[in-house]
């Protein structure tokens, strides 16, 4: 079974914790030690960033940190190669974020191989129309057992958002707002009418809600309303100050996420 899949059969009680982080940034080779200690510190599910030069949907922090990422030279092929190398040390589901011009560029047929030489068990392409999605990276990334993993936003319509559930599997990605990436003190009441929306649909895909989320407060908006939250502008920011310290950065995050 694809490990995304199993994560959520085996913790339906369980609040997870997902965490996100830039392949390539803060140092070249930081990637698998920053996984193997997410791994072992807890962390349930790990997004790896692919590097882009134009990333629309992101925010200053991961702008910035895929303009490091890219400029230390980490490429598809590299991160691939990294993966790779740790793959029979890690059993969290990853999950590949990144754009659709470096994984087209790759080759669709290509990067789902690829995917499942080095264990990667989904991706997130923010930028992948649905109908692209479903007429040309779907029917791939079935035959190699790979979950294509959807976002909505407060905006997405409830016709939209169930037409997704029913044609995705794994997980849905909430977004809590439709502004970019970024840390935030609280999430008002409006976004959290819209959290509570979303949980009373009794949709068939779990759902983790990420963007914005650095605090006890927005941590616990999340995963009241949710399997559990993401985290990544505020893991970033704390990997880069501690040097890529992956240990130091994760205590720092434990420690906001009590305030």
């Amino acid at each position: 079974m694809n490990k995304i899949n199993q994560l959520f059969i085996n913790s339906k009680d369980q609040k997870l914790l997902s965490l996100y982080f830039c392949a390539g940034c803060p140092t070249l080779e930081s990637t698998a030690d920053v996984i193997l200690t997410m791994q072992r510190r807890g962390i349930a599910m790990v997004e790896v960033g692919i590097p882009f030069s134009d990333p629309l949907a992101d925010g200053p922090v991961i702008q910035s940190a895929a303009t490091t990422a890219l400029k230390n030279g980490m490429s598809l092929k590299k991160l691939f190669e990294q993966l790779k190398s740790i793959k029979d040390e890690v059993h969290i589901p990853l999950v590949l974020m990144g754009y659709l011009n470096p994984i087209l560029h790759y080759g669709i047929e290509a990067f789902c191989q690829s995917c499942v030489d080095s264990g990667v068990s989904g991706m997130i392409i923010p930028d992948l129309p649905f109908k692209d999605y479903q007429e040309i990276v779907k029917p791939i990334a079935d035959r190699y057992d790979l979950r294509v993993i959807m976002l909505i936003t407060p905006e997405t319509s409830e016709e939209r958002i169930r037409f997704i559930d029913e044609h995705t599997d794994g997980f849905i990605y909430m977004v809590s707002s439709a502004a970019i990436t970024g840390a935030q003190k609280n999430f008002d009441e409006k976004k959290q009418d819209y959290f509570r929306r979303i949980d009373q649909m009794n949709l068939r895909n779990p759902r983790m809600i990420g963007f914005g989320i650095s605090n006890a407060q927005t941590l616990q908006a999340a995963q009241q309303n949710a399997a559990g939250a993401i985290i990544g502008s505020k893991f970033v920011t704390l990997l880069n100050e501690t040097n890529g310290d992956a240990d130091a950065a994760l205590d720092r995050l434990f420690a906001a996420l009590e305030k």
